[in-house]
């Protein structure tokens, strides 16, 4: 089972790995969904991020490897709670939250290649709009 992921989004092509050690529910979980196809939004509350929200779609998944600080090329998912389930990618500085505040997800995903390229990608979607994504097994 590869724990690498090739992440197209907008113009740019990163490769991403999977952290199965410290959160092998959450991966799972979304290796399941791959290959995944969507678009990327900007944040509206948690700083500098895009993210893919999922609306009601519920995920059982446990708190593993969570947090509301999540470094840029980390990919938290948040399997929905007090807000809708989504997907953020921190790009830069990022405080995870939404208008009920503050909250925590689990991070999955760490983006090992084309991190030069991540604050292009948060600018574009942030000023361009909505820049579609797709996730595959490496």
């Amino acid at each position: 089972m590869s724990n690498l992921v090739t992440i197209a989004a907008g113009p740019f092509v990163f490769r991403g790995r999977f952290e199965d050690d410290l959160a092998p529910a959450t991966c799972a979980a979304f290796r399941a969904l791959l290959p995944y196809e969507e678009r990327v939004i900007h944040v509206r509350w948690s700083g500098e991020g895009v993210w893919i929200p999922m609306g009601d779609q519920a995920f059982d998944l446990p708190w593993e490897n969570n947090t509301s600080y999540p470094a840029p090329g980390q990919f938290i998912f948040y399997p929905k709670g007090v807000s809708e389930t989504e997907i953020l990618l921190a790009y830069g500085g990022v405080q995870f939250a939404s208008k009920a505040g503050q909250l925590s997800g689990n991070h999955f995903l760490t983006i090992i290649e084309g991190q030069e390229n991540l604050a292009a990608l948060g600018k574009m979607t942030l000023w361009e709009g909505a820049q579609p994504i797709r996730f595959s097994l490496a």
